[in-house]
């Protein structure tokens, strides 16, 4: 088997991946919670949107400097390995092969089971048994089309990406004319739903929420080696991608802002379905465009598949790893890294089952199983923490970037480096309750150190010797 893998994806494909992987369920699952967060203020709830697309925009279009001047395997370790070296571009790749990418992509599967429950009316179901064994097909599914045909999962997610935009488009477009129309649109703005007793939430609660809804698109880095001239197509299918998704989620929210009064987000029990529902004045409509919601969340989920299966194979080819010449074999037929991807599976797995049982299984049991300190929700505080390791690739690219002009080697590293401890004082806030955050940096740090001991391709002390330049 030669270990290479084709150029096969062009800048339409890269640019409709970074909008797939970012547009998905977050925009209509964390919608609420960003509400909430907002604590009933709808124009607090858009700077929530506005604030986090900002400091994703600004991270991306660092890294799509980045992306201009290093081209090899995964652009994430490339440029944490030409920048910071060699050891830390393998934590990253660990972090994100091991934790980041299969916890959301397992999330996205659950999230897209859950919204097929309420679409077909198990509306008792979102928790319960018949959603775990549609998660698991989700998963299986999208697992399938990556492995066995990586060029038709390329094209379903170009096919699913114009699918995800009309629900948000429609809703933006015709909400927005409809609530301005019968002044809905102002009064949702400038009045605050009833939050009753509800406990005061903070703006950076809202932060680590919506950053779920903004997420993934750094996965579309991991296919560098597979985009025809990528240091071309690939920044620009990071700026666009991500502009793109800035601009269609304000819309979308305020197209809800226009067709729901401020007590009916906040409050509503399902709020795409009420909010589709309502701006058709029809059920049969609101479960129609329910369906394209389906649809987009399955879309992200085979995205972020597509970077999930290709994880391991990236550490594979530099020999790091767990049995890396049995995980960098690529598939003569299908030019797939086969033994990778059905790792990638494996670790979904257990992420999904991790998410299930710790904080989903209040909803299914009406207690916890464990104690409250566990209850972290695992595809928000993994996507805060990524956003962490950007810090030292940035400060080093400043050092290092000779070869670009002052404000892409100052600037905007700059200002990405300080959207990350932006990001990571919002995490502490968000979790320090209950010592969540204890919890998962214990867990965290477990999960590192075992990586440390797997950098020399098998269980030792490589990590700790001195390397040669």
């Amino acid at each position: 088997m030669e270990n290479r893998l084709e150029k096969k994806y062009g800048l339409v494909t890269a640019i409709c991946a970074v909008i797939g992987i970012i547009i998905g369920s977050g925009v209509f699952f964390k919608a609420q919670a960003v509400m909430r967060a907002g604590n009933g203020n709808m124009g607090t709830a858009i700077a929530i949107v506005v604030v986090m697309g900002l400091i994703m925009f600004v991270c991306a279009f660092t890294f799509s400097t980045l992306a201009g001047e290093y081209e090899k395997v995964n652009g994430l370790v490339d440029y944490a390995e030409c920048t910071v070296g060699r050891k830390y571009a393998y934590l990253v790749n660990w972090f994100s092969t091991v934790v980041y990418t299969p916890v959301i992509t397992s999330v996205l599967a659950w999230v897209s089971a859950r919204y097929f429950c309420v679409l077909v009316g198990w509306d008792g179901e979102p928790f319960g048994p018949k959603n775990m064994i549609l998660t698991a097909f989700v998963l299986i599914m999208v697992y399938a089309i990556n492995v066995l045909s990586p060029k038709f999962a390329g094209k379903f997610q170009v096919s699913t990406t114009f699918i995800k935009l009309v629900p948000l488009l429609l809703m933006g477009i015709i909400g927005t004319i409809v609530g301005l129309i019968n002044g809905t649109t102002i009064q949702t703005f400038t009045t605050a739903a009833d939050t009753g007793d509800a406990a005061y939430v903070s703006f950076f609660s809202g932060i680590a929420a919506f950053a779920f809804a903004y997420e993934g698109w750094i996965v579309i880095t991991s296919l560098n080696a597979e985009i025809k001239n990528s240091k071309r197509n690939l920044p620009l299918a990071l700026i666009f991608g991500c502009a793109a998704a800035i601009g269609i989620y304000v819309l979308y929210y305020v197209g809800i802002a226009s067709v729901l009064k401020p007590d009916e987000i906040y409050s509503a029990a399902d709020l795409p379905k009420l909010a589709f529902t309502r701006l058709f004045n029809s059920p049969v409509f609101g479960s129609i465009v329910y369906a394209f919601i389906v649809v987009s969340c399955v879309g992200t989920c085979n995205a972020l598949m597509m970077g999930c299966t290709r994880g391991v194979y990236s550490m594979a080819v530099r020999g790091q790893g767990v049995a890396p010449q049995v995980l960098s074999q690529v598939d003569p037929k299908t030019n797939m890294p086969q033994n990778s991807a059905t790792v990638g599976l494996v670790l979904c797995t257990a992420w999904i089952t991790q998410f299930i049982l710790c904080f989903q299984a209040f909803y299914i049991n009406e207690k916890p199983l464990l104690p409250a300190s566990f209850a972290w929700e695992s595809d928000e505080v993994v996507i805060l923490t990524m956003y962490v390791t950007y810090i030292p690739i940035f400060i080093a690219f400043m050092f290092k970037g000779k070869n670009v002009n002052w404000f892409k080697r100052y600037i905007t590293p700059l200002l990405a480096v300080f959207a990350c401890l932006f990001i990571a004082y919002s995490a502490y806030k968000a979790y320090a309750h209950d010592g969540q955050i204890w919890n998962y940096l214990a867990t965290f740090a477990v999960i590192m150190l075992i990586g440390i001991f797997c950098y020399g391709g098998k269980f030792d002390f490589a990590f700790f010797k001195k390397e040669k330049n």
